[in-house]
């Protein structure tokens, strides 16, 4: 899938590549070359990124097999590594990782070439979706088979999702967000700014608001998308000071829970320091086994419990619905049993 979605990309087959013409020829500018491996040793994303290879060797198969392959040729394994740790966890649900920061070849290409080809780190992400089909594909045929499989070598204790094992792990430093914007029509060319700023720590029940006062004309449909009134909105607090009242109320290990990416771009396009983030759409969705939805379908599809609302406006009902999701889904992430299944009528 990597090499047909990557039209300048070369395909070779092998183990053992003692010999091989296109590897020596890489091999002979390792300034210009790195492979795509974990090790001691390896490059961060950060460090490549200061200094891209023009080339990059990708190991691809079982990892049992990507070792082999690296250390059968020497060659391979003399070249500069790169390393890094996952956005997200891996959605290659049928089959088992050897470890939670583990990744598919397809996710770790994507991954890598994000960050190295400017630093946008969705650029490639289409190079999932058919990755994405097969793996929804074939579970749902699983779903549906009524004959047992032909072996089973190893059956491991049932475990949570993947996604929502890593959710409950990150409880002490989870922090939900939400966020609305003073968003005018495209046609117009002014970009959104943040004016309502909701969050939420769960660990803790801390919670933090505030209303930023626009500094560019207050659009018309701004005062109804927020639901709050617009004397409200032009009476918000200094941009700067909110802000800073923000970066005080994070610390230095909180991750972002959000939604969508949007309240992120807010907050980076005003210069808050960049942390990292979860996607609770993502998570959510392979709890349903299908599609999220909204923020507040969610809480309905997951039967969750609705916390009691503390903030006005949208943003106080988007952001009780996210509290709600993000407690029932760490709830099943912390399950030791699996969910006892519907009979069928």
């Amino acid at each position: 899938m990597a090499h047909l979605s990557l039209p300048n990309s070369e395909l070779h087959i092998g183990v053992d590549f003692t010999g091989h013409r296109r590897l020596e020829e890489l091999a002979a500018h390792s300034e210009r070359v790195a492979v795509l491996f974990p090790g001691p040793g390896a490059m961060t994303l950060e460090e490549a990124r200061a200094h891209p290879p023009e080339s990059l060797i990708v190991v691809d198969g079982t990892w049992p097999l990507a070792k082999k392959v690296v250390k059968t040729n020497p060659l391979l394994a003399s070249l500069p590594r790169i390393g890094f740790t996952p956005r997200r966890p891996s959605n290659y649900r049928i089959r088992a990782e050897p470890a939670d920061h583990c990744v598919s070849t397809i996710e770790a290409v994507v991954e890598v070439l994000g960050a190295l080809e400017g630093g946008d780190t969705s650029r490639f992400d289409a190079m999932l979706q058919p990755f994405e089909f097969m793996v929804d594909t074939q579970l749902e045929s699983q779903s549906h088979r009524d004959d047992p499989p032909r072996r089973r070598i190893f059956k491991a204790p049932w475990r949570p999702p993947l996604e929502l094992r890593s959710l409950a792990d990150e409880l002490p430093q989870l922090v939900l967000l939400y966020a609305e914007a003073n968003a005018h029509p495209a046609e117009e060319g002014i970009p959104p700014e943040l004016v309502h700023l909701v969050a939420c720590r769960v660990a803790t029940n801390e919670r933090f608001e505030a209303l930023l006062a626009p500094r560019q004309p207050l659009a018309r449909s701004t005062p109804l998308h927020t639901e709050l009134p617009e004397e409200s909105l032009r009476a918000g607090e200094d941009r700067d000071q909110a802000l800073a009242r923000f970066e005080a109320f994070l610390r230095p290990d909180d991750v972002l829970a959000v939604w969508t990416t949007y309240a992120l771009d807010l907050l980076w396009r005003d210069g808050v320091s960049r942390r990292d983030a979860t996607n609770i759409r993502l998570a959510t969705a392979r709890a349903l086994k299908g599609k999220a939805g909204g923020v507040e379908q969610a809480v309905s599809a997951l039967n969750a419990q609705l916390p009691e609302r503390w903030a006005p406006g949208r943003a106080g009902r988007r952001i009780q619905a996210l509290e709600a999701v993000v407690r029932e889904l760490i709830h099943r992430g912390q399950a030791l049993q699996p969910p006892l299944k519907k009979s069928g009528s």
